[in-house]
């Protein structure tokens, strides 16, 4: 076993206990595995491990990718980067799911170009839970509206709610954060949004973005190892 395989199996260890943890249930939390800056034969390598969902931030990289693994025909792309509005048409053709709407006229693109023949797109609401200046996202009391606007697009599915956790905070602050974003995830329910999804923990924060309620969890360097952003 290669360091990508070891490191990718420790991670699903590690979910798999933080799940245990919080008493939740067995296989309630997805696992995303981000593969920004390298290779697609990494990706391949997961896959044939059994991982199906992988995360990409930069679109003309994942598109590249993309193209190079259509022999994987399982593969469920999660895009959680910005989507620039002349990259929508990529994404909107491609990918199954984009976790950073914060834009109505983004998922308004997206809609439009979104093929008859596929499933709808789903998404996700991306909340600037920190107020953060350097981040995107809208803030938490502007998402439940977005949301209801989104959903009433046709070819877009809206499934819940994506944050990235103030990178230094400490625990006490994170778990705030991550408590925020499962309210907002009741106030999104409870405004008639069929949403089940909080998109969020990463490598650092992971087992506390679990017990705060996190379905989905996007790692990258625990399982990919440092990124040389040089490359």
């Amino acid at each position: 076993m290669n360091n990508l395989q070891q490191n990718y199996h420790e991670v699903c260890a590690k979910i798999a206990d933080a799940v245990q943890a919080a008493a939740r249930e067995p296989r309630s939390v997805h696992l995303v595995a981000v593969g920004k800056t390298f290779p697609a034969a990494d990706i391949r390598a997961l896959y044939a491990e059994g991982q199906r969902d992988f995360g990409e931030n930069y679109i003309q990289e994942w598109s590249a990718k993309a193209k190079e693994l259509a022999d994987c025909r399982e593969i469920v792309w999660h895009i959680i980067g910005q989507v620039q509005s002349n990259k929508t048409r990529l994404v909107a053709e491609s990918a199954h799911w984009v976790h950073t709407i914060d834009r109505l006229k983004t998922a308004q693109r997206l809609s439009s170009q979104r093929p008859d023949t596929m499933p709808p797109l789903q998404v996700c609401i991306e909340v600037n839970i920190a107020a953060e200046a350097n981040k995107h996202g809208v803030p938490p009391d502007e998402a439940v509206a977005l949301a209801c606007e989104v959903a009433k697009l046709p070819k877009l599915q809206v499934r819940g709610l994506m944050c990235v956790a103030e990178a230094d905070a400490g625990e006490d602050a994170l778990r705030r954060q991550f408590e925020t974003m499962r309210q907002l995830l009741a106030d999104l329910q409870a405004a008639g949004i069929a949403a089940d999804v909080l998109s969020m923990g990463m490598s650092a924060d992971m087992a506390l973005a679990v017990e705060c309620g996190a379905t989905h969890v996007r790692i990258g360097s625990a399982i990919f190892g440092k990124r040389d952003y040089a490359v």
